[in-house]
This record gives C-alpha cells, structure tokens and sequence, in this order.
C-alpha cells in the first residue's frame, strides 16, 4: 500500500473514531433514556417518561446516522474487519440489531398508536428493556473486539461463536457501556427538565449514575488485566495513558461539581467530555487494531484504488450532514436549560 493511500487509512480510522464519539453522545443518551424510563419512580414517574420521550423524540432517527456511518466504512475500507466481526460476533450483533428494532418500533407504537392504555404501557416496557440491553450486547462485541479471543486465520474465523464476548471482561464492558448512556441521558435531562422538581429527579439518578460509572471503569481495568492482557499493555504502557486518564477523571469531577451546584448547562458540556474520553481511551489502546490480534487497520483489506473517490464522497455527505444535524439540534434543543427553572 503506497504512502497516500496508508494515509486516507488512518484518515477514516480517524473519521470513525470521530462517528463513534458521536452515536455515543447522541444516540447512546437516547438508549440511556430507555433506561430511566424503565426506572422512572415516584410521584412524578409520569412527567419523567414524558420528559424523555420529548427529549428522544425529534431526534433519535437521526443519531443512528452515525451507527450507518460507521458500518458503511468498515465493509468499504476495511473488509476483513467487517467478516471477522459479522462472523465472530453474529450472536451479540443480531441481539443489539434486534434491540434496535424493538426499540424503534415501541417508541412509535406507543407515541402515536392508537390504543388503549394498557397497550401504550407494554409498548413502553419494550421500549424500556430494549433500551437498557442494546448497550450492553453492544458493549459486549466491542469488548470481544478487544480481548485477542477473535481470531481470523488463513482467511478463516478460527474461534468459536461464544469466543471473547462471553468473557467477563466482555460483560463488564457491556455493563459499563449502559451505565455510561444512562449517565449521558440523566445529565442531558436535568438541562431539558421544564421544571426544578423533574431536574432534581434526574440530579440525584445523574449523581448516582457517576458512581456506578466510577465503580465498573475500575472493573473494566482490572478484568482487561486478566481477559485482554495486550490492551492492558497498551493502556498501561502507553505516554497518553496518563493524560487521557486524568482528563476523564477531571471532567468526571467537573460533572460532579456543576449537578451539586445544580449548573446543569455546565454539567452537560462536562460529561460529554467525560464519555468521549473514554472511547478516545478505549481507541488508543486499541493501538490501531480494529479486532485484536489479527485485524490491524493496515491490514484490513483495504483496496487503494477505491480510497479517493471514497473521500469525495465521504466529503460531500459530510458537507451535507453536519449543516442539517446542527439545524436539527438548534431547533429542538437550544431553548430550554434546567438551569433557568432553578433560579
């Protein structure tokens, strides 16, 4: 592979790092506010799950433009990824894929079918469990993506179908995928509450939220020492390993300081940093591997002669994209912060 075509490479590795950042702080708060839906309590458990469905919304179709992004890329550029994955990981991809479905169709049913109660109500519990599993079958597979269990050998899948994401590893990586969504989600609607009793419902499930956080990061760590050794290596033995490290635990502090003073505008900003840190740590240490320790970015599959016209292209949707995602968001989300309710 020449030195041009190794660069538009590592360009839309770049790029997809950048779409991942994305889902997760768009359409990853949306899963998350499945889960507080599920977990709405109180004498307002009502008005929460009218304030998450107001907030998802206008929105949620358009944050998974950002999962489309990322497969399109994989099978373009990196192909033998795309086989290894879809082959090795089928079981806990087809379960998220189904999740997503559920989760889409129960959202529309019960906002805008007609139907008695109790049917708008089983719909609402689809729409809250399908939420709350997506993440973790997807944390799960990104998990597995990690761990060196996946193996792909003389142009075969040589592990078996459970390989990697049944580790504990796996699930704790699952688990901390969810905890990080239901973090986002709580932030994000204590800025979106119109009034200071629903802001304070979610403050104290944001707070809480923080610690389960903090609790299975230290989790995650320690089973990679166990069930992923070289991504541990990496992370351990990286010079950013530190820096990343400390700027994830400087903002978590900061989301921390802004929801117990109650500046929730502040908080939002905070935690997006927070979670986007943790994938920017996450793909770091996956020291530009795509499926460790088979799949390396450069030996992916990638056809040279297809990487510029696939960078005009990708250049011109962006172009297109980003103007109407930001009109999207300025129209539906600009208006309203819970930090006006509270003064």
């Amino acid at each position: 592979m020449d030195n041009l075509a190794s660069s538009g490479v590592w360009a839309v590795w770049v790029l997809m790092g950048v779409g991942l950042v994305a889902w997760v702080l768009t359409g990853g708060a949306d899963y998350g506010g499945g889960l507080w839906d599920l977990l709405a309590s109180g004498p307002r458990k009502e008005a929460q799950r009218s304030l998450i469905a107001e907030a998802i919304a206008p929105i949620w179709e358009a944050n998974h433009v950002w999962i489309i992004f990322l497969v399109v890329m994989m099978f373009s550029v990196f192909p033998r990824a795309f086989f290894v994955v879809s082959v090795a990981l089928h079981i806990p991809l087809v379960l998220a894929l189904f999740g997503m479905v559920l989760r889409g169709a129960a959202f529309t049913f019960r906002a805008y079918g007609l139907q008695p109660d109790a049917v708008g109500h089983r719909w609402g519990r689809v729409f809250a469990w399908s939420s709350a599993l997506t993440p973790v079958f997807l944390g799960m597979a990104l998990g597995a993506m990690s761990t060196g269990d996946l193996r792909h050998v003389n142009g075969l899948v040589t592990s078996g179908f459970l390989a990697g994401w049944t580790s504990p590893f796996s699930f704790t990586v699952g688990l901390f995928a969810l905890a990080l969504f239901a973090l986002l989600a709580a932030v994000y609607l204590t800025a979106d509450a119109a009034s200071a009793e629903l802001a304070e419902d979610f403050r104290g499930r944001a707070l809480a939220a923080e610690l389960v956080a903090g609790v299975l990061a230290a989790l995650v760590a320690w089973r990679a020492s166990v069930d992923a050794p070289a991504l541990w290596a990496a992370l351990a033995g990286s010079s950013w390993t530190w820096p990343v490290q400390l700027g994830t635990a400087a903002a978590a502090i900061a989301v921390l300081a802004a929801l117990v003073t109650r500046r929730f505008a502040l908080a939002r900003f905070a935690v997006a940093a927070q979670v986007g840190l943790v994938v920017l740590g996450w793909g770091l240490a996956m020291d530009g591997f795509i499926v460790r320790p088979d799949v390396h970015v450069t030996a992916a599959g990638t056809r040279p002669e297809m990487m510029g016209p696939l960078m005009v292209a990708v250049s011109i949707g962006l172009a297109v994209l980003l103007p109407s995602l930001w009109l999207l968001f300025r129209v539906f989300k600009r208006s309203k912060t819970a930090d006006d309710t509270t003064h």
